[in-house]
C-alpha cells in the first residue's frame, strides 16, 4: 500500500495528506475485490479528478496503474518470448531423436497413466460442482437488490387521427394526447389526463417532485404516448459519449440533412477529379450546390459556434475532442446539440441544472426566439418567468394548462383558487340551509310539496369540492450553539494546481455564525476549490486558512445525491451512517426534510430527484453542525421546496455559503456575495442585482 501511497503523491503533488490517507484506506479494504480499471475508477476516480485539472483519460490510466500495484497477479509473465530462424517439424523431431527429455516439452508431453481421470469420480464431481453453482444462484436470488418498477402508459386515440396517420397524410404539427394514464407500477401518475401542445408555443411543466414530470418527457419521447409520426423529437436527458470527434463538429453533425449533402459533394468532387465520364455527376454537383445554398449550409459553423460560447465553450475548448470533458460539459453539449438541430418538439428536463448564472441568462434569452414547440421541466423560478408562454400544472393525476409565465400563473391559480373555495363555502351553506328546512318540515302534510321540491333541487346540485391544499413544505435545519468570533478567516489565501494554472491567489475574506454568502462565477473558475478550502478539504498553496475549533461543517454538493446508496429504504440509509439511534429518532429527522409515512421506507432508487435531495439533506444535519456549505443545492428541487428551503436557511442560527445559480433563492438568503473569477475571489456591494448587469455586460461584449 506505500507504494500506491507514494505513487498517488507523485501524480498529486498537492494532494492532502488527509485526503491521501482517504484514498490509500478505500484502495487497502477493496485490493482483492477490484475486477479491472473501471471498479477502481469508481471507487476513487471522481474524488482525484476533484483535486487536479487532469483529463477523464488520464485518471483512467493512474487507476489502470494502481490496479497492477494492487494485484501483480493479473498481469502474467510467461518469460521471454524465443523467435525460431527456421520451421520446426514437429512429427520428425519424434521419429528422429533418442533424447527422451527432449521430448518432455510443451509441445510433445508423455502422458502419465497416473493421471488418468476415473470417470466415475468425474461425473461425482461434477455433480457436486453443479449443486454447489445452483446453490450459490439461489442465494443471490434471495439477496439481490429489488427489480426496480418501470412506467407503464395507455391512451385513448381517435378514428379519425389513425386514419390520417394510416394513410400518411397527416400534416398537423399541433400535438394533441387524450385521456392517457400513466402509472409506476401499481402507483397512479396521472389518470385521464390531456395534453395539448400547439406548435410555436413554449411550455414549462410545474408540479410537485414525484408527481411524474421526468416520467412524462419520458413517455412523449420514447413514443409510448402516440404522437403524429411525422413530428421529430428531441429529448435532452443524456450526456454526449466522448470520443476524438471535435466539440465544434459534434454540434454539426446533428444536421444529417447538411452533413449528407457535404459528404455526396466529397464523393463527386473526387471522381470528376478523377476523370469519370459519368455526365450525371456535374448535374448532380449542380443540385447539392443549390440544396447546401438553400439551407444556409456556410453559415452553420457559426451557428454551432454562438451557441457553445453562448453555454460557456471557449473558442479553445470548441476545438478539444469531446472524450477530453467532464460529465457536466458533455450535458451542455448535449443541449447545444439539441438548440442547433431545431426539433419538432424539443424536451428539456431542468437544463439550468448544469448551468452558470451566465449561461442561463443567455438560454433564457436564447430559448425566447424557438420557432417550434418547446416542452421544459424546470424549477427555476426566474427561467420560468422568462421563457414559457404557457404554465402545464401536474397535480392530482391531471394536467392544468395556463396562458402566460409562472408569475402569471401563481396568480391566475390563486385565484381560481379563492373563487371555487368560496363557491364551495357558498354551496354547503345553501345545503344546509336547505337540508334544515327539510328536517323541520318533513312530517308536515302542509309543506310536503315545498320538502319534495327542495330534496330534488339538492338532488340536481352540482357536487362541489373543497380545494385540495398542496401539504406544505418545510425543511428544519438542526439549533446551534454560539460561538465566540473570529469563525472562519481566509488571509492571503492562493491557489494553484500546477504553476501554470493558478485559479485565485491573494484572497482575504471572512464568516461567522451569521453569514449568508454566495459564490458566484463562471464554471471553473473555482467555486469549488474555494468551498473545499473553506472546509480543510483541501490544503491552501498560500496563505493561512483560520477556523474555530468548535466549527463543524455540514457539506451538501449534487454529487451527494448520486452517492446516496440505491438499494436501501431511508430509515436504513441513517441507521448506517449514524447507527445506535433508535427508529423513531432516524424517522423523526427525515420527517423534519418532508420524507415521512410510506416515503421514509421506499428504496432510494425508487425517490424522485427532489426526495433524493431531501434523504441528503436530512443524512448531512443528522450530525448536527454549526455551519451549511452548500454547493449547488437546488437541484432536482421543486419550487415549493426551494422556498422552503430559502426560510430555514434565514431561520438557521448557524452560517450559510452557497454555490447556486437558482437567482431566486440568492435573492432569499444572500446578504454577501463572493464572485470566483480572473485568478481572485472579490465581494461585491450591490448584492445580485449588481452581478446581473455585469453578467450582461459581458455577453453583450461577447455577441459584439
Amino acid at each position: 500500500m506505500a507504494q500506491c501511497g507514494d505513487f498517488i503523491k507523485s501524480q498529486f503533488p498537492l494532494i492532502d495528506d488527509d485526503l491521501k490517507k482517504y484514498v490509500e484506506d478505500i484502495l487497502d479494504n477493496s485490493a482483492g475485490e477490484f475486477e479491472d480499471t473501471e471498479e477502481v475508477y469508481e471507487a476513487v476516480g471522481e474524488v482525484l479528478a476533484g483535486i487536479s485539472e487532469k483529463s477523464e483519460e488520464a485518471i483512467r490510466e493512474i487507476c489502470e496503474q494502481l490496479l497492477h500495484m494492487l494485484q501483480p497477479d493479473k498481469t502474467v509473465n510467461n518469460g521471454p518470448r524465443k523467435v525460431l530462424d527456421a520451421p520446426i517439424h514437429l512429427a520428425s523431431m519424434t521419429t528422429t531423436t533418442n533424447d527422451t527429455d527432449a521430448l518432455k516439452s510443451i509441445w510433445l508431453q508423455t502422458r502419465d497413466d497416473n493421471l488418468k481421470v476415473d470417470a466415475k469420480k468425474l461425473e461425482k464431481a461434477e455433480a457436486k460442482l453443479q449443486q454447489k453453482q445452483q446453490r450459490q444462484k439461489e442465494s443471490k436470488v434471495t439477496s439481490a437488490a429489488p427489480v426496480l418498477q418501470t412506467a407503464t402508459a395507455s391512451q385513448v386515440t381517435s378514428k379519425k387521427d389513425n386514419k390520417l396517420e394510416a394513410k400518411g397524410t397527416n400534416r398537423t404539427q399541433d400535438i394533441r394526447i387524450e385521456n392517457f394514464d400513466i402509472a409506476y407500477g401499481d402507483r397512479v401518475l396521472l389518470q385521464g389526463a390531456d395534453l395539448v401542445l400547439a406548435f410555436g408555443r413554449r411550455y414549462g411543466l410545474v408540479g410537485r417532485n414525484g408527481l411524474g414530470k421526468t416520467t412524462l418527457l419520458r413517455m412523449i419521447s420514447a413514443k409510448q404516448l402516440k404522437i403524429p409520426s411525422h413530428i421529430s423529437i428531441l429529448h435532452v436527458e443524456q450526456e454526449v459519449v466522448g470520443d476524438d470527434t471535435v466539440a465544434l463538429q459534434s454540434v454539426l453533425e446533428c444536421d444529417t440533412v447538411r452533413e449528407n449533402l457535404l459528404k455526396r459533394e466529397k464523393e463527386i468532387t473526387v471522381a470528376i477529379n478523377n476523370g469519370s465520364a459519368d455526365s450525371n455527376l456535374s448535374a448532380e454537383l449542380t443540385e447539392l450546390y443549390a440544396q447546401l445554398e438553400n439551407i444556409e449550409a456556410d453559415k452553420a459553423p457559426a451557428r454551432a459556434s454562438i451557441i457553445l460560447s453562448g453555454l460557456g465553450f471557449t473558442p479553445e475548448m470548441q476545438s478539444r475532442a469531446t472524450k477530453t470533458f467532464s460529465g457536466g460539459w458533455r450535458m451542455r453539449l448535449a443541449l447545444a446539440r439539441a438548440l442547433f438541430s431545431k426539433p419538432d418538439l424539443l424536451l428539456l428536463d431542468e437544463p439550468t441544472n448544469m448551468l452558470d448564472i451566465k449561461a442561463i441568462i443567455w438560454l433564457e434569452n436564447y430559448l425566447q426566439n424557438w420557432p417550434t414547440t418547446l416542452l421544459v421541466v424546470s424549477h427555476d423560478r426566474n427561467f420560468l418567468d422568462t421563457v414559457p408562454t404557457d404554465i402545464l400544472h401536474l397535480h392530482s393525476q391531471r394536467i392544468d394548462t395556463y396562458r402566460g409565465n409562472y408569475d402569471q400563473f401563481h396568480k391566475t391559480k390563486t385565484e381560481k383558487h379563492k373563487n371555487q373555495q368560496r363557491e364551495y363555502e357558498a354551496q354547503q351553506q345553501h345545503r344546509a340551509h336547505t337540508q334544515e328546512f327539510i328536517d323541520r318540515f318533513r312530517y308536515n302534510a302542509n309543506r310536503a310539496s315545498s320538502v319534495q321540491s327542495k330534496i330534488k333541487m339538492l338532488d340536481k346540485l352540482p357536487e362541489l369540492k373543497p380545494v385540495e391544499k398542496e401539504i406544505e413544505v418545510v425543511l428544519r435545519f438542526p439549533e446551534t450553539e454560539p460561538l465566540s468570533p473570529p469563525i472562519l478567516q481566509l488571509n492571503e489565501v492562493g491557489f494553484y494546481y500546477s504553476k501554470d494554472k493558478v485559479i485565485f491567489t491573494n484572497v482575504n475574506l471572512g464568516a461567522t455564525l451569521e453569514s449568508r454568502i454566495c459564490i458566484v462565477g463562471d464554471n471553473g473558475a473555482g467555486k469549488t476549490t474555494l468551498l473545499k478550502i473553506i472546509m480543510g478539504i483541501l490544503s491552501p498553496t498560500s496563505g493561512i486558512r483560520s477556523v474555530h475549533r468548535g466549527l463543524k461543517f455540514g457539506y451538501f454538493s449534487q454529487h451527494h445525491v448520486d452517492q446516496l446508496e440505491m438499494n436501501v429504504n431511508s430509515v436504513e440509509l441513517l441507521q448506517k451512517s449514524y447507527p445506535g439511534k433508535s427508529i423513531e429518532e432516524y424517522r423523526r429527522q427525515l420527517g423534519s426534510f418532508g420524507v415521512s409515512g410510506d416515503l421514509a421506507l421506499q428504496t432510494i432508487a425508487s425517490l424522485s430527484g427532489g426526495q433524493k435531495s431531501r434523504v441528503a439533506f436530512a443524512r448531512m444535519c443528522m450530525g448536527n453542525p454549526n455551519f451549511l456549505v452548500l454547493d449547488e443545492p437546488t437541484n432536482h428541487l421543486d419550487i415549493e421546496t426551494i422556498e422552503a428551503l430559502g426560510k430555514a436557511i434565514n431561520k438557521y442560527t448557524g452560517g450559510v455559503i452557497l454555490v447556486s445559480h437558482d437567482e431566486r433563492l440568492i435573492r432569499m438568503v444572500c446578504k454577501e456575495l463572493w464572485i470566483c473569477g480572473n485568478g481572485s475571489v472579490t465581494s461585491i456591494e450591490g448584492g445580485f442585482d449588481e452581478y446581473r448587469k455585469i453578467v450582461e455586460k459581458e455577453l453583450d461584449a461577447q455577441n459584439k
